[in-house]
């Protein structure tokens, strides 16, 4: 056997083969020569994809600062934010007619009234303000004396009556006054009564723990 390989070039003038399929084109020819011709569409490629991928793609013009809109951009932070503001407006009008917190209404006077224990001596301060309709002071509020009582609400035994203390203050037209007075007594939670000459208020009220100031010596 000799080393040489079965594969010999044809001499020059023996036919050359052809494959069987010369006339069939393998590639597509460019029309414009070497330049490369791109053959993509989003919008093509994005009608088969899900709702979700479609809105990633979707532009939209820039929105304006909107204050309101993050708020109330959905159904449910629009009825949240109706809420909150309908709990807020409600607080408001039940606090501007004496209906919360310390805050009482006596003949077209609002009243706020708070007793502060400092070691053993209850002081009682109590604060008039007229009340106004819409924005202007009520015509209607009274002025003149107010009869104060006040008793401890907790005297440990049924069989001994509490102590009363009596106390008198005077309403004038000025919008605001402020009152002090301090009771004979010790006690946690207060009992009063206010008194005009025609309408009366009572109430309960706790004593707050308020610690002395101690002077720093020098």
């Amino acid at each position: 056997m000799s080393d040489e390989t079965d594969t010999q070039e044809p001499s020059l003038g023996a036919p050359q083969r052809r494959r069987p399929n010369a006339g069939y084109k393998l590639s597509k020819e460019r029309t414009g020569g070497d330049q490369l011709n791109f053959h993509y569409s989003r919008d093509r490629r994005l009608e088969k994809a899900p709702q979700s991928v479609r809105d990633l793609y979707k532009e939209e013009p820039p929105r304006r600062f909107n204050l309101l809109r993050p708020l109330i951009g959905s159904k449910p932070r629009a009825m949240m934010f109706g809420s909150i503001v309908l709990i807020c407006v409600t607080m408001l009008t039940l606090s501007v007619l004496g209906y919360t917190g310390d805050t009482y209404s006596l003949a077209g006077n609002s009243l706020f009234i708070q007793a502060d224990n400092y070691d053993g001596a209850v002081m009682v301060t109590l604060k008039k303000t007229i009340k106004k309709n819409g924005l202007f002071a009520g015509d209607d509020a009274y002025t003149g004396a107010v009869d104060l009582a006040v008793s401890p609400a907790n005297t440990g035994s049924n069989a001994v009556a509490p102590p009363v203390f009596y106390h008198r203050v005077f309403f004038s037209l000025e919008s605001a006054e402020e009152y002090h007075f301090s009771v004979p007594f010790d006690s946690g939670e207060l009992v009063m009564v206010l008194q005009t000459e025609k309408d009366t208020l009572s109430l309960k009220i706790k004593a707050r723990e308020v610690q002395p100031a101690i002077p720093i010596s020098k």
